[in-house]
Order: C-alpha cells, then sequence, then structure tokens
C-alpha cells in the first residue's frame, strides 16, 4: 500500500479582515450570554451535542460559554474562544460574573476597535486601557461593604442563584461557619433543600473492617477520650501492631483509633481480638488523602489538631518506634465506613494558630483553582466547621442543574465573606464613571483620553443590559440614575428608584472586580491582534495511509 506524507496546510488572516472577525466572535459569544445577566434573566436555549429533541435551558454566561465549542465561520471562532477563555477562567475562580465580564469585554473592544480604525495606537490604548482598570479596582476598593449577618448574606445568594430556599440556606451556613468552613453541596435524597452541620473535622477515608462498628445499625464507631495514632505506613504482619496496643494498654488510654495506610486481614483480626468493650477499644482508619502529597498535609494538619506526631513511610518510621506522647489525643472521634472524624482535638492551640495563619497566608497567594480549594478545605477542617446542602428537585436533570447553581453561589459568599460586597445591579461600576471622566479631561494625551472613555462608557453597559432585560427602555433610567449618584439605583422588580445598599441589593466584591479586570485585560490584549494562522490537515484519498511529517532538526 502507498505512504504519502501529508503535512498540515496553513491559512493566514490578515488586517483588516482580523479585526472583523475577531469583533464577529466576540460580538456573536457575548450576545448569546447578555440575556442572563440581571435579576430578570432571560433564558438561552442549547441544543445539546449529537442530540435531538428538547434543549436544554440556561442562565448562566459561564455554562453557556463553556458549552459553545466551535463556530462555523473559522476566523470568527477565534475572536469567539478568545472570549470563552476569559470567561470560563473566571468561572473557575470566583464562581459567578461571567455575564458582567462579557458585555464589558465587547463594549471595549468594539469602541477600541473603532478608535484605532481612526488612526490610534492599539499598543499604547492596551496600556492605557490596563492603566484604567487598576483606577477603576482602587475605586471598588473603597466602596466594600463587610458582611457579618445572615439576612445580607442571604439576599447576595439570592441575587445570584434566583432560589429563595437555597439562598436561605446558604445565608445560615455561611453565618455559621465563616469565609473558610468546609461547605459540601451534594443531591438530595428528596424534592427537597435540606442542610446538616457536622460537629468536629472528618476526613473522606474511613474504617478498615465493618467489624469495628461500635454501633450495627448506625454502621458507625464511636470513641470517647481517646488516643491517635497518625501515621502512612503499612502493616502486613500483626506483630507489627504489638508494641502500639501494649503502650496504650500500659498507660491506661481506654480507646484508640489507628491511623494506617495498607492493613492485612491478620492486622484487623489482632486489634479486634483486643477489643473489650468495657476495658479498651480499638479501630483502624485509612490514612486521609489520595495520594503521597495529600496523605502528608492530612497526616500534618491531624498531628496539629490532637498534638501528635506523624510517622511517615518515606521517612523511614516504623510501629516499633512509636511511644506513648506520641500519640495525639481527642474528646471524641467516630467513623464509618467512608468517613472519619475527631472533636475537641487536644493539640496546642498556639501551634494551631500558626499552623492556621501559615495556610491562609497560602491560600491568598495562589491563583490556581485546585491548590486554593485543596487548601481552603484544609482551613476548613483545622477550624471545625462543616455543613452539608443537600439539594433535590423533581427530576436528575434537575437536581445536577440545582446543584451546579448551589455551587456557584457557595463560591461566591464566600467570596463576599472574604472580600465584601458592593452597591449592586451595576451601580458600582456606574460610580466609578465620575473618575474615569476625570483622569479623561487631565490628561492631554489621546490615546489615554480615548482609554478612559472608552471605559466610562463600558461600565454603563451592565446596568444597560440588565434594564434592557428587565424590559425597561435604558434609556429613560441612566441619565436619571447617573444624576442621582451614591448608591441610587433601579430595582427592576418594582420600577422604583431605591438606594440598592438599603435594599439589600448587593454584589460580590470579588466577583465584580473580577469581571472588571478580566474583561479589561482580555479585551486590551484582543485589540494587538494583527494575524490570524489556521491549521488545517489534508484528509488523505482512499487508499493512502498518512504519516507524519520528519521534524526538522
Amino acid at each position: 500500500m502507498q505512504q504519502r506524507s501529508f503535512a498540515p496546510s496553513k491559512r493566514v488572516v490578515f488586517p483588516p479582515q482580523t479585526q472583523k472577525s475577531i469583533q464577529k466572535g466576540i460580538n456573536a459569544l457575548a450576545n448569546v450570554i447578555q440575556p442572563t445577566l440581571g435579576p430578570l434573566p432571560r433564558l438561552v436555549a442549547i441544543q445539546p451535542v449529537g442530540e435531538h429533541g428538547a434543549p436544554d435551558f440556561f442562565d448562566n454566561g459561564g455554562d453557556i460559554a463553556r458549552l459553545v465549542i466551535e463556530l462555523p465561520d473559522g476566523d470568527a471562532d477565534m475572536g469567539a474562544m478568545l472570549l470563552r477563555d476569559t470567561l470560563w477562567r473566571m468561572q473557575r475562580e470566583v464562581g459567578d460574573g461571567t455575564a458582567t465580564a462579557a458585555v464589558l469585554y465587547r463594549q471595549i473592544y468594539n469602541d477600541g476597535l473603532s478608535y484605532i480604525a481612526s488612526g490610534g495606537s492599539a499598543m499604547r490604548l492596551k496600556r492605557f486601557l490596563e492603566d484604567g482598570s487598576h483606577a477603576i479596582l482602587l475605586q471598588l476598593n473603597a466602596n466594600v461593604i463587610r458582611l457579618q449577618e445572615r439576612a445580607p448574606l442571604a439576599r447576595v445568594a439570592h441575587s445570584i442563584c434566583h432560589d429563595a430556599m437555597v439562598a436561605r440556606y446558604l445565608g445560615e451556613i455561611f453565618e455559621i461557619v465563616g469565609e473558610y468552613g468546609r461547605v459540601e453541596i451534594r443531591a438530595g435524597r428528596n424534592q427537597q433543600v435540606e442542610r446538616e452541620y457536622v460537629e468536629g473535622m472528618y476526613w473522606d477515608k474511613g474504617l478498615w473492617s465493618q467489624e469495628m462498628f461500635t454501633d450495627p445499625i448506625t454502621r458507625r464507631a464511636e470513641l470517647e477520650n481517646v488516643g491517635i495514632v497518625i501515621s502512612d505506613l503499612a502493616i502486613d504482619d500483626p506483630r507489627q501492631l504489638t508494641s502500639v496496643l501494649a503502650r496504650a494498654m500500659l498507660a491506661k488510654l481506654q480507646a484508640v483509633v489507628i491511623v494506617v495506610d495498607q492493613l492485612s486481614e491478620s492486622g484487623i483480626g489482632l486489634l479486634m481480638a483486643n477489643n473489650k468493650p468495657d476495658e479498651f477499644r480499638v479501630i483502624a482508619v485509612r490514612t486521609p488523602g489520595w495520594g503521597a502529597e495529600e496523605q502528608s498535609a492530612a497526616m500534618d494538619d491531624l498531628a496539629r489538631l490532637t498534638g501528635g506526631r506523624a510517622f511517615h513511610r518515606q521517612a523511614g518510621d516504623t510501629f516499633e518506634r512509636i511511644q506513648i506522647e506520641d500519640f495525639g489525643q481527642a474528646r471524641r472521634a467516630w467513623a464509618d465506613w467512608n468517613m472519619f472524624g475527631i472533636v475537641g482535638g487536644k493539640g496546642d492551640p498556639k501551634r494551631l494558630r500558626q499552623h492556621l495563619k501559615t495556610l491562609r497566608a497560602a491560600f491568598e497567594q495562589t491563583d490556581e483553582p485546585t491548590p486554593r480549594t485543596k487548601l481552603l478545605e484544609r482551613i476548613g477542617k483545622l477550624q471545625g466547621g462543616a455543613a452539608t446542602l443537600w439539594v433535590g428537585d423533581a427530576t436528575e436533570q434537575a437536581i445536577q442543574r440545582r446543584v451546579q447553581l448551589a455551587e456557584r453561589t457557595a463560591d461566591a459568599l464566600r467570596g463576599a465573606l472574604m472580600e465584601g460586597v458592593l452597591p449592586g445591579g451595576g451601580v458600582a461600576l456606574l460610580n466609578c464613571i465620575p473618575l474615569l471622566e476625570q483622569n479623561e479631561w487631565a490628561t492631554e494625551d489621546p490615546d489615554e483620553r480615548a482609554a478612559y472613555h472608552i471605559l466610562a462608557r463600558a461600565l454603563q453597559e451592565p446596568l444597560r443590559i440588565i434594564l434592557h432585560n428587565a424590559g425597561y427602555e435604558p434609556s429613560a433610567f441612566l441619565p436619571q440614575l447617573q444624576r442621582g449618584g451614591g448608591n441610587c439605583g433601579l430595582d427592576v422588580t418594582t420600577g422604583q428608584v431605591i438606594d440598592v445598599v438599603e435594599a439589600g441589593i448587593l454584589d460580590v466584591a470579588a466577583v465584580q472586580k473580577s469581571a472588571v479586570y478580566s474583561a479589561i485585560h482580555g479585551a486590551a490584549m484582543a485589540l494587538t491582534l494583527d494575524v490570524l494562522v489556521h491549521h488545517r490537515k489534508h484528509e488523505p484519498p482512499p487508499g493512502v495511509v498518512p504519516t507524519l511529517p520528519k521534524k526538522k532538526l
């Protein structure tokens, strides 16, 4: 059979077609997301890929952007994917605000492109737009309001999810567990929304054997005044446990929890043989965490909480070296088949506070979503605040959508507790316009003046779209709201001009700042693109086996 090499061909697009195509793609995606902005959003119907029948309905910009995979026009698709990447990263980081970012991005790009077409410098405009973003962020920071009570938290939650029951319970949960508390969102067991609080700290690893249940009905083991052996060691020979059990009994401990990474059947048998319900109870649980790094972190946290010492396989530790002073201590421990927890750890409070301080600093300095999530879970465990929100509905599909919405709302509420809130309904952005206008008239540089003018126009756009989506004529209200100043805004559910802060119409500060930063920097970068390069692979003729071209050294 004949073999030929088929190298990818390239298609290169130059100005002005480059800018026209990018603009077309950005506008297309932003126009799809625009209807979801505001407390009275419209829905977007998306046909599932490769399926027929009824479409799915969405009112979240991040989900819509994620499901728009490709535009038919390859040139315009590049512009859409630029905006899509910005929105998708933003949703992963702060959970909300993608619709605001989309309309800001579109307005800045369109006005910036018009200015460049009239002779302005793209690179200088980019620099001044980015400088302007810092001025906006400083102004937003000056207007931040700190939240503590449940009612404002519930109102902020409702402004995000528009689900009264989810908002009410999330407001309650975060008032109790705080900004670093562990909050899990799970599919409900019925059509209701329920919440459950867990005392103490727990990890997602459980008992080594069901024989260790102290209560066969609840399928759970509970021990009081326990000593805890913390390790990631492997027990193959039951004799490895003998010294630990002997020291525990000599110290007259009434209950012991042994944390191990591997435990043989004969090891389980030895532990069960030493169980004497009225005198001495011992259970074994799996080392928390998945992988060496997570296990090491979990063991370190457990040691700080209980005042014990962690024994590591990689350090060459063995059970024979464990002394009674290496045991951690806790008022109570519990475990089931899937989880293990402690209540009232007796570690040194001063060391624990310092450990928490170190973890919080690492959390604040980390931008990557996965490490941030893991650090947040560790902080929540150490502080002892944990809650689960069970979200139900009529169908599996409805439950899944409601769970995802609750997760985004929880992320945003955490941000509200950490960084505060701002006047909602587009008012906080509108209040930044006087500063931009002042800066515009204070400079004689035409590119700098253009940048401030473009940003001032863009900051009106979210409120304009909110009014439009709610059925109002924006031009009839925008001048009045701008003249009103302060926290003057429109309650689109009643049509009344109000003080949005007093009315509880609030936006999460972290979300609004992320939307502003992402939109301005993303659009500024897009304005500097001049050339598009497409790689296209040709399909080989029938009967020809394609081979990859050889790399040139």
